[in-house]
């Protein structure tokens, strides 16, 4: 069984958990890949519904647990790779924040530009039910309308990586 990496407060290592038996006390890790290209569209994945957290809602193109051995970085480059199918990538390491909610985790956001088409993404099944560009001016509004269709801490996210310089 994967085994997840729980930190304190500080995002310090303190254990590791099996997935599937967080108590709400637990905060762990996830990297999340916010994928633009030239036309300053954002890719989007819109998650399985079977999934156990946010099923069937919209979020970052590539996000995944970090687990035990992983670092944030390894972590991005395997989950893209498993996801969307991204090789030989090199994201940019953006912003971490914390988001509270019904979970607690710390984020850390990785940014990349694409050209790809649509098409030559290839979605893990069992993880991702499809993935789309979407207009950024029509995102912002449909955010705005529509929270319910996004992850937790989407727009927050995707707000602090607007403003965010590297």
């Amino acid at each position: 069984m994967t085994r997840i990496i729980i930190v304190n407060e500080q995002d310090e290592i303190i254990g590791h958990k099996e997935r599937g038996t967080l108590d709400r006390s637990d905060i762990y890790r996830v990297s999340a890949l916010w994928v633009t290209n030239s036309k300053g569209e954002v890719l989007l994945a819109q998650r399985k519904f079977t999934k156990s957290h946010d099923p069937g809602k919209w979020g970052p193109a590539v996000a995944g647990t970090v687990d035990e051995g992983e670092t944030y970085d390894s972590n991005i480059i395997k989950e893209a790779e498993e996801e969307i199918g991204l090789k030989n990538i090199r994201p940019t390491k953006g912003p971490k924040s914390r988001v509270s909610n019904e979970y607690e985790f710390f984020r850390q956001s990785y940014t990349l530009s694409t050209d790809q088409p649509i098409e030559a993404f290839v979605i893990q099944p069992d993880e991702v039910e499809q993935v789309k560009w979407f207009d950024r001016q029509w995102l912002d509004d449909d955010l705005d309308r529509h929270p319910e269709h996004y992850t937790a801490g989407f727009k927050d996210t995707l707000n602090l990586l607007t403003t965010w310089k590297s």
